[in-house]
């Protein structure tokens, strides 16, 4: 199962592309792109009565193409809906050895995962797959906002959840029509307490915390700001809806050379104290230094180490 620590992601989720599988071309092009995870979707993005071809499509496109050091995931449809079983029974069934990630939409309870996790062992006992499936919930209605906390240890397949802000805001009924984007006449950052939660509830579970899409794909300056509060918040990465994207993204949820500079010079010096000093505090730069230094300088490092970067 590919799943996310506290100190060193197996592999980073800075970037998840969402590419409707309905279209081979555009699963092209993400498997070429420079994303950490691309996302074969079968909900939203797909017309309904699209949606077997697109289970084809996904059979035939997750052996063919060259996807490097990606995650491969595919977004079933919810639980409640009649897509479900057909969408996730064909597509494991069909390619579950080059399937790493099951995104699940609109968890509502608990028992929406633990659905999906007995599901998953099955397919895997009957077809032989050796290397479990892992699963990202996506955190999108009222509901699963309210129950974040047990979806987040509903499952040991679990790596990560997901804001889903469009669903979201449509659910709590807020006015605004921009998937992602925020409110002019909102005097802070729209999603801040929404994200906040599920980055709380996800890192207690030891999972990642990924931020919703930012629909308007042409305002890249506005997707700058998302990303750069979502990161600032905690989260570990962010949904691209196209490529123009994923650079942006990929480059805000990637330490600074400055931040790594940093970070090992608080490892090296907070090290040092303990070591040859015998001491639990010290002074850097005119700055305290303590064992929560460390800490916070060990995930930078850890982030840079993921992404390639040290």
């Amino acid at each position: 199962m590919v799943s996310a620590t506290d100190e060193s992601p197996v592999r980073p989720r800075r970037t998840e592309l969402a590419v409707p599988a309905s279209n081979p071309r555009f699963i092209a092009k993400a498997a070429a792109s420079h994303t950490d995870l691309v996302l074969l979707d079968l909900e939203d993005s797909v017309a309904p009565e699209q949606r077997p071809e697109a289970r084809q499509a996904i059979i035939a496109a997750l052996p063919t193409h060259d996807w490097g050091s990606k995650l491969r995931a595919v977004r079933v449809n919810a639980t409640s809906t009649q897509w479900f079983y057909d969408d996730l029974i064909t597509v494991v069934e069909g390619a579950g050895a080059f399937i790493d990630v099951i995104v699940l939409p609109k968890v509502n309870l608990p028992g929406d995962v633990y659905m999906l996790d007995m599901l998953l062992t099955q397919i895997e006992t009957k077809c032989g797959l050796s290397q479990p499936i892992a699963i990202e919930a996506q955190i999108e209605t009222a509901q699963g906002m309210a129950y974040v906390e047990q979806i987040a240890t509903a499952s040991r397949r679990l790596a990560a959840l997901i804001f889903g802000p469009g669903d979201y805001a449509a659910s709590i009924g807020m006015p605004v029509l921009d998937i992602g984007g925020n409110a002019p006449d909102y005097p802070g950052h729209l999603w801040h307490a929404a994200l906040s939660r599920i980055v709380v509830a996800a890192k207690s579970a030891g999972l990642e915390a990924i931020d919703g899409p930012f629909g308007a794909y042409q305002d890249l300056d506005g997707l700058q700001q998302s990303a750069s509060l979502a990161r600032a918040l905690g989260c570990d990465g962010k949904w691209a809806i196209h490529p123009s994207q994923i650079e942006p993204i990929n480059n805000t949820f990637s330490p600074t050379d400055a931040e790594l500079r940093s970070a090992q010079q608080i490892a090296a010096r907070y090290t040092a104290a303990l070591d040859e000093e015998a001491r639990g505090a010290v002074g850097l730069g005119g700055k305290l230094i303590d064992a929560a230094s460390l800490r916070m300088a060990q995930r930078v490092l850890a982030k840079g180490r993921a992404a390639g970067l040290v």
